[in-house]
């Protein structure tokens, strides 16, 4: 029967004829054929309301609630639907209300507060259940990853003085730091504790991340002072998040904060653990401290911590970095000694320590050996070699290597072409890298501001800056954002050609674009001017550098050394406080 005949029949109350022990016992047995036969008389959705009015087992109900939408292809408004729930809820049916939730937000696309609405409607603002159905909605919406509507039903409980539980406000808290909301998630953090839902240890380490991931670290070491103010103690993971979140920070004075987190910790008796010595390693290593982290190595062996892989190769790449290959292999040779597999992190390293030192030689070894040891190279192994070749002029073996990828069935990825691109570019053979560009996009893949850079400042090179420029608007007209050193680049290649009006024409374009002219800017049009003999003009411009609070750099000083005071003039700089013709 389909429901336009349903709703055309005469609604009745179930009969004493069709009791309610015949529709639980029907309903039970899942005797489908007879129950329809009795809803000829009556629509599903009062039957619905007549079944939930009736003391029916609300299981019971849950299950014709599901077989009805099936089997007449309809969904129950949001009024139903929410009495449905309540009913499971009171039943204490609590995994039931999970599930109905988690399958309503995945296939219904109702506002927030038509949902809310409902709820109310069907249970009133006080109920317990009323309470926790909201709780399991929140949640639902995050599982679903409806952070959106997670975030605006956590609000609007809160404006209807309704305590959610830490089920749904840790998961809330968590989706908000992992989709970067930090604003959102100080928001949530700072409601739990107005609303004394009371936080655990998870909650805080929750929104310590967060925090550091926005950069807020001052605030979340305030974090572990309110934790102390509620009874919980910090423990491993909310120090190492602290740490990490310095680490990544880098600078010498975030690397000695992150250290001094470290014995911090010893001093409130939480034993730092590898992921703590491997964080603090990584961060000496990626801010060219190689000796601390060496220091930190030895310490954490001290406290009989073992040194894992990834506590190797974050010493391997500092020292590959640093120049100190010997060591690097010497730690490789080690790790090994101790029963410890190198990885293709590990290789990757040593290969690229050695293209950095144009030891194109070793470099291919060390490649040469990741097969024999059983390891499959990746993009990154492919495209630091062949960056080292393009560098070198290599071009024949570069397109070898992009050859050798796809044989191993390893996509080129933007990075390969630009490596490549940034190879024919050197050879000022532009047409070959406009016709790798066309290759890539046929490819699937689109170039980005770096390879547009590189296109620019090739074409620039050649003195083509119009043709550059041309490539300035495909950036445009692709969605790409040009950064300063494209509009640096550009204006650099048109000072070369003594072009100054096109020059000046691209730094009133870029503050269009909402970049301010930064030092190099300057640099390129204050050299500009002192090409063509323009040096009051060129002086004009250094002062205004120096107004705008901008600090010259080394190549400043050059220009002005080289092309003014060198040629007899010597610059006004109107009473700044240094002495610029003083620099040698």
């Amino acid at each position: 029967m389909t429901i336009h005949k349903l709703s055309q029949c005469i609604q009745a109350p179930i009969s004493s004829s069709f009791s309610t022990s015949t529709i639980s016992e029907l309903l039970s047995k899942q005797h489908w054929s007879e129950l329809k036969s009795h809803l000829t008389l009556t629509k599903p959705a009062t039957f619905l309301d007549q079944l939930l009015n009736s003391g029916i087992d609300s299981d019971l109900v849950y299950r014709f609630f599901n077989w009805s939408q099936k089997e007449f292809r309809f969904s129950y408004d949001l009024e139903p639907t929410a009495k449905l729930l309540h009913s499971l809820a009171n039943s204490k049916k609590y995994s039931r209300v999970r599930s109905f939730l988690d399958s309503f937000v995945k296939n219904r696309k109702h506002t927030v507060s038509s949902v809310f609405h409902s709820l109310l409607l069907g249970g009133g603002r006080s109920g317990d259940a009323t309470v926790l159905i909201i709780d399991m909605l929140v949640l639902a919406y995050v599982r679903n990853s409806e952070m959106n509507s997670a975030y605006e039903g956590f609000k609007r409980a809160q404006d209807y003085g309704f305590k959610l539980s830490l089920t749904s406000c840790n998961p809330l808290l968590s989706g908000l730091v992992k989709g970067n909301k930090i604003g959102d998630v100080e928001y949530v953090y700072k409601e739990m504790m107005k609303s004394r839902i009371r936080p655990n240890v998870n909650t805080f380490n929750i929104f310590v991340n967060g925090l550091c991931r926005g950069g807020k670290l001052n605030k979340a070491e305030d974090v572990i002072e309110d934790m102390k103010a509620w009874g919980v103690s910090p423990d491993v993971v909310t120090y190492n998040t602290l740490v990490d979140g310095y680490c990544k920070r880098g600078g010498a004075g975030k690397m000695y904060k992150a250290e001094a987190i470290v014995k911090e910790m010893i001093a409130d008796k939480i034993c730092p653990n590898e992921v703590t010595f491997n964080t603090l390693i990584d961060g000496f290593c990626k801010d060219e401290n190689v000796l601390a982290a060496e220091k930190a190595f030895e310490e954490m062996q001290k406290m009989g911590l073992k040194p894992n892989t990834i506590t190797y190769n974050s010493l391997i790449n500092g020292l590959c970095n640093n120049g100190k290959l010997e060591e690097a292999v010497d730690l490789r040779d080690k790790m090994v000694s101790l029963g410890l597999k190198p990885n293709i992190v590990t290789y990757n390293a040593l290969i690229n320590g050695f293209c950095k030192k144009k030891m194109m030689k070793e470099a291919k070894k060390v490649f040469g050996d990741i097969t024999k040891q059983d390891l499959v190279p990746n993009a990154i192994t492919f495209n630091t070699m062949i960056d080292a070749y393009c560098k070198e002029g290599m071009m024949e073996e570069g397109f070898a290597l992009r050859s050798s990828m796809l044989d191993r069935e390893i996509l080129p990825n933007v990075s390969t072409y630009n490596c490549l691109i940034t190879g024919l570019c050197r050879k000022r053979d532009l047409q070959a890298a406009k016709e790798l560009l066309n290759e890539m996009e046929n490819n699937g893949l689109k170039g980005n501001v770096v390879t547009y850079n590189i296109l620019i400042n090739g074409t620039c090179k050649i003195g083509k800056s119009r043709n550059a420029e041309k490539l300035l608007n495909e950036m445009f007209n692709l969605g790409l954002k040009p950064n300063h050193l494209t509009y640096n680049t550009l204006m650099d290649g048109y000072c070369m050609e003594g072009n100054l009006k096109a020059a000046l024409k691209v730094r009133a374009r870029m503050e269009k674009e909402q970049k301010q002219p930064n030092v190099v800017t300057y640099n390129v049009l204050i050299k500009g001017y002192c090409k063509v003999d323009k040096l009051e003009a060129a002086n004009g411009l250094l002062n205004e550098m120096l107004e705008k609070g901008l600090n010259p750099n080394r190549s400043t000083y050059d220009i002005v050394r080289l092309e003014m005071l060198e040629k007899g003039f010597i610059p006004d700089i109107e009473g700044h406080l240094y002495n610029i013709s003083s620099m040698d």
